[in-house]
């Protein structure tokens, strides 16, 4: 948090000391104020991991944009092909996310992609039960589920 307030700040002082008060300036401040926390990071301990989580971030949402492409259709496909496909199911996914925030994160993020959807936490918050539409391939789900939690932790921590 402390790397993105001070990010922040500095785009606002990039505005400030350039008099270009517009969108392209505000990117510009991002931009330039990215690549000084970048330079900086390794010598104050606040800022330390913030110029790594840019590109993870990135990586993470191209990644995160394809499997809802590919969920939308596979479930459009299969709405709109006569005999239906789905073998639905729920399933006990232990989780690695170990915060309030990450569990969030991650039961949002399953409920979010097509064909999946969060259901419930167990008491220990060790497990989320998800009912998946399509069933057929357990381990495969299982995978992808991981897939996606390892991602989205890499962006958090």
């Amino acid at each position: 948090m402390t790397g993105l307030l001070s990010n922040l700040l500095l785009a606002v002082a990039w505005i400030a000391l350039s008099g270009d008060f517009s969108m392209g300036g505000m990117l510009a401040g991002l931009a330039f104020g990215y690549l000084v926390i970048l330079l900086l990071q390794n010598q104050l301990p606040g800022l330390q991991g913030y110029g790594t989580r840019l590109p993870k971030m990135i990586s993470f949402v191209f990644y995160f944009l394809r499997e809802l492409f590919m969920a939308n259709f596979k479930v459009a496909f299969d709405v709109l092909t006569p005999p239906w496909h789905m073998t639905p199911g729920v399933i006990a996914f232990e989780l690695e996310a170990k915060t309030d925030f990450e569990i969030a994160f991650v039961a949002n993020l399953i409920s979010l992609t097509p064909g999946t959807l969060s259901l419930d936490i167990s008491d220990d918050r060790q497990v989320l039960f998800i009912h998946a539409m399509f069933l057929d391939d357990e381990q495969t789900l299982r995978g992808d589920l991981r897939e996606m939690e390892r991602r989205a932790l890499a962006v958090l921590r």
